[in-house]
């Protein structure tokens, strides 16, 4: 087995390479690819890689071992652990013989994509609506011309809006939710 150093962490020399305990190449191999789908997703880099070592993980994983893995530090461990419960990304399991808090991906896409959807994207689009109340009082503000132009984008806004919470229960219902 191939072993890496943890993703995205250069090691300065030998000893904080032996401090970091190796990851294997598919472990980075995996914890890359999440990082790919968080940029996308506009979440953090520390979420992903935090989600895809308890992934790829064969056990459950304690926060030390995963600050241990990936170099975290540990407020950067356990804030990430608070927002992938949260989402419902994770979640705390028993470990016989063990008193530390242990964590598992959740893997079923389904539940991850309708969490996301009722967590993330439904509250963004409802606060949309407020902005867009906004934005439509101050383009009453603006020259005639102005307006109507400013007009026409806030339909095209309130359009999107409202195809966007047409297709919300249309993707959760696909995902079987």
């Amino acid at each position: 087995m191939k072993l890496v150093a943890a993703p995205g962490l250069p090691a300065k020399n030998r000893a904080e390479t032996d401090r970091v305990q190796a990851l294997s190449e598919l472990d980075a191999e995996v914890i890359g690819l999440f990082v790919q789908l968080s940029r996308v997703l506009g979440q953090p880099r520390s979420l992903a890689e935090i989600y895809g070592l308890l992934f790829i993980s064969a056990q459950p994983l304690a926060m030390d071992d995963l600050i241990e893995r990936l170099g975290h530090a540990k407020g950067t461990a356990s804030q990430g652990l608070k927002v992938l419960r949260n989402l419902g990304a994770i979640r705390m399991v028993y470990v016989s013989g063990s008193r530390r808090v242990h964590y598992e991906a959740v893997a079923e896409l389904r539940h991850l994509v309708s969490r996301f959807l009722r967590d993330q994207i439904v509250p963004q689009l409802d606060g949309s609506r407020d902005r867009i109340e906004h934005i439509a009082g101050l383009a009453k503000q603006l020259p005639a011309a102005e307006q109507a132009r400013v007009n026409r984008r806030i339909a095209l806004l309130e359009s999107w809006g409202k195809k966007s919470r047409k297709l919300l229960p249309v993707i959760a219902k696909l995902m079987g939710d």
